[in-house]
């Protein structure tokens, strides 16, 4: 069971457990960084609760199945925002087909993804169902930030906290399900074990490639030459931070491979951070962006003692 999914051994143990002792529970809540695998594990446990095979769960052969690979599974949905939130009205409806028995099986399934995205509002709602489920009812809930998810919801649930995957794993993900080759350990290290985060990196890979290459130059060119060729920072503004992290890494692996003048990279990377702090304060964008780009050439390029 679950063996196309890479990585969280544990909590597939504890799901696979679960359908096998028929200890299924009303509500999990999955909790862990975006582009992990929550929802592709949550949708595979789904699949393999409604599966009828008596075994070898999920079969993707029975019926039920085959209607959940085609997205046509009467007794399985996804709730997903609407606009920029998941609404109250959106709960309610919800809640009106939870009213409805399932057809053809011992179960419904609801998978709320983002939940941090509900208004207060859908949460309470939610709140009423979870309290008093229908026994054929499972919900999952699915969020990256559980702080924004109410105490009396996070209560109610079982909580499985997903780890980020390891870069072998996402190394391995990348290669045989999206043809990706190439893949350099500071590429590995700036996506986090973030599935979803390396491919948005893929996607603006040229960006990435600039900033390789201006940290290539950092001591060969002057100043004025440096900051003018770091047009890709003035110039993506929507995709700061992303960036700003990736340059902590290429700073942290130059650390290593320069452990003699470490502290520079170090202090550099102090500087990065105090960067986000000024952009976070609303500090002028491209004034914050002269200021990275000047104290870590400075940094860089003196003969300067370590500011720790």
């Amino acid at each position: 069971m679950f063996e196309n999914i890479v990585g969280h051994t544990e909590i597939k143990k504890v799901l696979e457990n679960a359908i096998n002792n028929n200890s299924v529970l009303h509500s999990y809540l999955f909790i862990g960084e975006e582009g992990i695998g929550k929802k592709l594990l949550a949708k595979e446990f789904s699949k393999a609760i409604l599966c009828t095979s008596k075994e070898n769960k999920p079969c993707d052969i029975c019926k039920s199945c085959r209607e959940f690979n085609s997205n046509n599974n009467v007794n399985f949905s996804m709730i997903n925002e609407e606009g920029t939130a998941i609404k109250i009205d959106q709960i309610r409806n919800m809640q009106n087909k939870i009213a409805e028995k399932p057809m053809n099986s011992d179960y419904k399934i609801y998978i709320i993804n983002d939940v941090e995205l509900m208004t207060q509002e859908a949460q309470n709602c939610l709140l009423k169902t979870l309290e008093e489920p229908p026994e054929y009812i499972i919900i999952i809930l699915i969020t990256s930030n559980e702080n924004k998810v109410l105490n009396t919801i996070k209560s109610r649930c079982m909580k499985l906290y997903f780890n980020n995957l390891e870069n072998k794993d996402v190394e391995k993900i990348l290669k045989e399900k999206y043809n990706m080759d190439d893949i350099s350990n500071a590429f590995l290290n700036a996506v986090n074990g973030s599935v979803k985060k390396a491919l948005l990196i893929k996607e603006k890979s040229s960006e990435y490639e600039q900033l390789d290459k201006l940290f290539d130059i950092i001591e060969k060119e002057n100043l004025v030459n440096f900051i003018n060729s770091a047009n890709v920072l003035y110039e993506n503004k929507d995709d700061i931070y992303d960036l700003l992290d990736y340059i902590n890494i290429l700073l942290d692996n130059k650390m290593k491979l320069n452990p003699l003048i470490s502290y520079k990279y170090a202090n550099c990377i102090f500087t990065v951070e105090e960067v986000k702090k000024r952009l976070r304060a609303n500090s002028n964008y491209d004034m914050s962006i002269d200021y990275l780009l000047m104290n870590i050439w400075k940094e860089i390029n003196s003969e300067g003692s370590s500011r720790y």
